[in-house]
């Protein structure tokens, strides 16, 4: 096990990304789990699927298939050559990795705010329609994420990394 490893999650739009640079910008290390890890592939075997069954909501089934491969979440937590790794972005199969993890913290945030939010993203996820229906759906059902200490970030930045870091020790 890593020295210390902390997951962080939250639906589309509620700051993962910018949480995530804030921290590398103040030193830490930082892995960006919707860039660097996330796969479309099923969330109990993590194989990687092609798309969705003939029939099937695509942007329902994407969201639902949205995952990280288990073996490499474990590998990188189980370096110790920093002090301190972030893990930030959004996994549907975040049960098969959660025992590595020493805290976990939920971004959450008022939905007026989060569709601000999303208004102003038009290349990211949620900003289209069908992708905001179900962003707001994830949004309001805690079963799409883990259990963790929630953080609200309709503050600044910095004073929702000053949060995240005030409940490490």
């Amino acid at each position: 096990m890593g020295i210390k490893n902390y997951l962080i999650e939250g639906s589309s739009g509620t700051g993962k990304t910018s949480v995530a640079t804030e921290l590398e910008r103040r030193g830490f290390h930082v892995v960006h789990g919707d860039r660097v890890l996330a796969y479309v592939g099923d969330p109990e075997t993590g194989e990687a699927l092609e798309g969705p069954p003939q029939g099937v909501d695509r942007v329902v089934w994407h969201y639902a298939h949205w995952i990280w491969p288990v073996e490499k979440v474990r590998a990188i937590t189980a370096d110790t050559t920093h002090p301190a790794t972030f893990f930030c972005g959004g996994s549907r199969n975040f049960y098969k990795f959660l025992d590595v993890f020493d805290k976990v913290f939920v971004l959450d945030i008022d939905v007026e705010t989060l569709n601000r939010r999303l208004d102003g993203r038009p290349d990211e996820p949620g900003f289209a329609p069908d992708e905001r229906a179900v962003v707001l759906q994830y949004h309001r059902s805690s079963k799409h994420f883990p259990a963790g200490i929630g953080i609200d970030t309709t503050g600044t930045v910095p004073s929702v990394v000053d949060d995240i870091l005030a409940q490490l020790s």
